[in-house]
């Protein structure tokens, strides 16, 4: 961020432009889904009330040009007050492999987790599996997110970074797994780790596979073609029972519906 002496209450018109990421949502809230909704509130407690409120009109009107999924992080380009757009970076610190063991040891331990993920959908709880490790999925410390703009406002995060944050969320309704990577796991990789410690977990079980074998050798056809139709002795003793279905009122069933009665004649005459 750059420090040039800029009026803190300034307020510039944004160069109108056609080529950018229009926000979904036109008024109210941003996010559908629940994870997008904690991404937002975490932005939400480091920006100050007008420059979210400029960040969101940003967002709605199309001014954020482009978002690129860098490694370790988010580019941007948002269109300002000045021919050059600004340039945006946020980095989400990632996880180290040992908590990431830890993450995926506690998310393990919850069937419902992997079902989830795998249907592309954010566990509710999940907060608590990265709380078990120590760690936070979400960026509830300052020093967990990293923000930086070309603009001359010297206050962090700006507007620019602001609507690029709400466009982010929007994103992350479509991908929740985007956040996951942000943190330095792709979804195969999770995916892979959870099976693999799920499957370690589960008691092995051996497989024998045994050909059945008849006690008597069976008898050729030929030799059985007199008595082929005939219940053989095996089923002598097989218990069978054959009963005609119960049916109510069945002689007046067969007779019909009297021609002279508009009232069925089994709610008349039936039980």
């Amino acid at each position: 961020m750059s420090y040039r002496y800029y009026n803190f209450f300034e307020r510039t018109t944004p160069i109108e432009t056609d080529e950018g990421i229009k926000a979904r949502s036109k008024r109210g809230d941003f996010a559908k889904n629940w994870w997008a909704a904690r991404w937002i509130q975490a932005l939400e407690r480091l920006v100050d009330k007008g420059r979210l409120s400029r960040g969101r009109s940003y967002a709605r009107k199309g001014q954020v040009l482009e978002i690129k999924e860098e490694k370790g992080g988010i580019q941007a380009k948002v269109q300002g007050s000045r021919r050059t757009p600004y340039k945006i970076t946020i980095n989400l610190q990632p996880l180290t492999d040992q908590q990431w063991e830890q993450v995926i040891n506690a998310l393990a331990e919850r069937a419902i987790f992997t079902a989830q993920l795998l249907a592309g959908e954010m566990p509710q709880e999940i907060e608590e599996a990265f709380a078990a490790a120590g760690v936070s999925l979400f960026p509830d410390k300052r020093n967990e997110l990293s923000t930086n703009c070309s603009c001359p406002d010297p206050a962090n995060p700006c507007k620019h970074i602001a609507a690029t944050h709400y466009i982010l969320g929007e994103q992350f309704d479509e991908d929740p797994f985007l956040l996951f990577r942000l943190r330095g796991r792709n979804q195969e990789a999770i995916l892979d780790a959870l099976r693999a410690k799920r499957a370690a977990t589960m008691p092995a079980l051996a497989e024998e596979t045994v050909a059945y074998v008849t006690e008597e050798p069976a008898t050729p056809l030929e030799e059985t073609l007199d008595r082929f139709w005939t219940m053989g002795e095996s089923l002598a003793g097989f218990p069978l029972q054959i009963k005609a279905p119960v049916t109510a009122l069945p002689i007046l069933k067969r007779l019909g519906q009297p021609s002279f009665l508009e009232e069925s004649v089994e709610q008349l005459l039936g039980p």
